[in-house]
């Protein structure tokens, strides 16, 4: 039993970066992968703080094969002079106290991506050393920290300056470098992606025009991997260039910018032969993947200032109602960048703006841009075509809306089109409760026959679901396997989605690994990821991988997911042992796919995340769009059918969750 008294002995204060290295995933997200690079973010952020603000033009991030991460910016460098609260230098003060910085008034940075002033601290305090070097008038200085267990009680103090801050030597340079290895007695894994970090700095690039971005990997073996350089004077227009590269364009670029009232708004529009619409926001650098006031603002921009075209241009009577945002957005790809002097984000991951300001200028900037381009003769053809796609889509939209009132009727679980189909679950707790999407009837009636129907339901696909990368709301609802899982799910669809619906926590997609079981998994997520993207970005899509051979020697049996599994096994067992290769799910009885994937204790699944939603898009674009050369292209370069680890996700153990 807990001590019952509770008293003033009993309140904990944690000094300097100690609550840092206690709680990080309260500063970084999470100690896995993804924190681990919010590490490099966070530096990143200052650099590119000094970009945005005229004082860098080149940021280079450099991956050491010790496992540290050094990145450099050719700034004015953070101020080395006493700092009159503290009495230590200014660079103790930014990298050992929590909320110190310059960027808590407009007087050093108009617009900063870091402006919680802990970016700086957090990474030296979860780091096992960091080394800083400052380029400024003419001097070197430089100063270490390290994180140290103390002598007498082994705690370990986070981010002890070695020394005061000194001066090296002299130099020419100016900026800031800030060297730092991530401490494995906190994170996961302490191995950068390469992949991860050039990704960013090429987004980062499109968003700052003209400032060069170098990034070199000294563990590559490959040279033309070992280093990259990132710099595009076009910005954003580059950007959605990019992001259409793999599509057919059906109009030309929209690009414009304004600033009012401390809000500066840059924007590149193009549309596409899609009928998806792709807007990817940022601010202050900082992607919003969950969008907020400014997307808001935009999206009310487009869809006022189209309409008012629309009705001036004779496409629209008087008698006819306005289209909607969502026929105006088909086949949009944009790219919506807002700084904002003081942005409010939603938690320190920076995922959604809050700021309600930011909603009516960006909504007055961009309505009159628009208006403008719109109104121009010289645009009038490309004009057209949009209110033509518009009216278009919006004739679509009312066949998918009779489509969608179908689907979503109260009882559709005893109803068409899941009489017969669907074995569902007698738990009514949505946080516990899962679906299996399984791939043929035979494979279903082991999945029904094995699973604990207690918080596991089995909706067999009695067919191939058609590819919804090039295919209308309407046609994607006309498709009863597609209709099945809408159903079974119970959040709508399109504008009728409702995350608060969902009847389960954890979609499973479970197919044979083999060809066709990777054509119906990218088939199912190009699904999800087009028409319900918020079912991925809440983790909540799921593969399950059964293993694919069975190895046993008298009572002993081991399940092996991929040939390097199935080579420790054999040597394991030693000879006279048996080995089954499964050619599909329906292979196994309902005790082994319990067993082997279905079984939380021991199964692997692995979730499917959305880190870079931008390359998402066009790696879709690429795989399940019409063109052939483009995929043809990747799956040479990048295709390796060996292995079982190719989808971009976190492999977890469940009895390790």
């Amino acid at each position: 039993m807990a001590n019952s008294k509770y008293q003033a002995s009993d309140i904990q204060v944690l000094e300097g970066l100690d609550a840092v290295r206690m709680r990080p995933g309260m500063y970084i997200g999470s100690t896995g992968a993804r924190g681990l690079h919010h590490l490099i973010w966070e530096i990143v952020d200052n650099a590119i703080d000094e970009a945005a603000n005229g004082y860098a033009d080149e940021v280079t991030v450099t991956l050491g094969k010790d496992g540290a991460c050094t990145v450099t910016d050719n700034g004015r460098g953070v101020p080395v002079d006493i700092h009159p609260q503290f009495g230590v230098s200014a660079v103790e003060v930014v990298y050992t106290q929590l909320h110190a910085g310059g960027k808590f008034n407009n007087k050093n940075y108009a617009y900063s991506g870091g402006l919680h002033g802990v970016g700086a601290s957090v990474v030296n305090a979860l780091s096992e050393w960091m080394v800083v070097d400052v380029f400024q008038d003419f001097a070197h200085y430089q100063q270490r920290f390290e994180s140290v267990a103390d002598k007498k009680t082994g705690k370990i103090i986070s981010g002890r300056p070695v020394a005061p801050l000194a001066k090296i030597g002299n130099t020419r340079k100016h900026g800031t470098q800030v060297c730092f290895k991530p401490d494995a007695r906190v994170f996961e894994t302490t191995v950068f992606s390469g992949d991860t970090v050039r990704r960013r700095l090429r987004e980062l690039a499109y968003l700052n025009k003209g400032v060069r971005f170098v990034f070199t990997d000294e563990r590559a073996k490959d040279p033309e991997e070992r280093r990259v350089e990132y710099r595009y004077d076009g910005g954003l227009s580059d950007f959605v260039r990019y992001l259409n590269e793999d599509k057919t364009a059906a109009s030309e670029m929209i690009a414009f910018e304004g600033e009012r009232d401390g809000t500066r708004l840059r924007v590149a529009i193009q549309y596409t032969d899609s009928y998806n619409e792709n807007l990817f926001s940022f601010v202050n650098n900082i992607p919003t993947p969950e969008g907020g006031t400014h997307e808001t603002g935009f999206k009310a921009a487009v869809t006022k200032a189209f309409n008012d075209y629309a009705r001036r241009a004779g496409f629209l009577k008087e008698k006819d109602n306005n289209l909607s945002g969502d026929d105006f957005r088909e086949g949009m790809t944009a790219v919506v960048a807002v700084n904002v002097r003081n942005p409010q984000f939603e938690g320190q991951t920076k995922g959604r703006l809050g700021n309600t300001e930011v909603r009516p200028v960006v909504e007055a900037l961009a309505s009159e841009n628009l208006s403008l381009f719109v109104d121009d003769l010289k645009h009038q053809e490309t004009a057209n075509k949009i209110i033509e796609k518009a009216v278009q889509a919006a004739r679509v939209r009312e066949a998918a809306r009779k489509a969608r009132d179908v689907a979503r009727q109260k009882n559709q679980l005893e109803a068409a089109p899941l009489v017969g189909k669907l074995s569902a679950c007698t738990g009514r707790d949505y946080s516990k409760n899962e679906l299996y999407i399984v791939e043929g009837d035979s494979a279903g009636g082991s999945a029904k026959q094995g699973r604990d129907r207690r918080f596991q339901a089995i909706l067999p696909l009695r067919g191939k679901p058609l590819n919804a990368e090039k295919k209308r709301l309407d046609q994607v609802l006309g498709n009863e396997e597609f209709r099945s899982i809408i159903t079974a799910l119970g959040t709508g669809i399109g504008e009728d989605f409702d995350i608060k619906s969902l009847r389960y926590n954890r979609v499973v997609i479970l197919s044979d690994a083999d060809q066709d079981g990777a054509h119906i998994r990218a088939i199912l997520l190009t699904f999800f990821f087009r028409y319900m993207r918020e079912l991925v970005t809440g983790g909540h899509i799921y593969i399950g991988m059964p293993p694919l051979y069975r190895a046993a020697k008298g009572s002993q049996t081991i399940y092996c997911y991929d040939d390097r599994e199935l080579a420790a096994a054999t040597k394991k067992l030693g000879r006279g042992y048996t080995l089954q290769r499964y050619k599909g799910l329906g292979e196994m009885n309902p005790e082994q796919l319990w067993e082997t994937t279905m079984n939380p204790a021991q199964r692997k699944m692995l979730q499917v995340t959305i880190e870079d939603a931008a390359e998402v898009d066009r790696r879709v674009s690429v795989l399940m769009g019409d063109k052939v050369e483009p995929r043809r292209e990747y799956i040479q370069a990048y295709a390796d059918f060996n292995r079982r680890d190719t989808f971009t996700g976190r492999i977890e153990t469940e009895g390790k969750d």
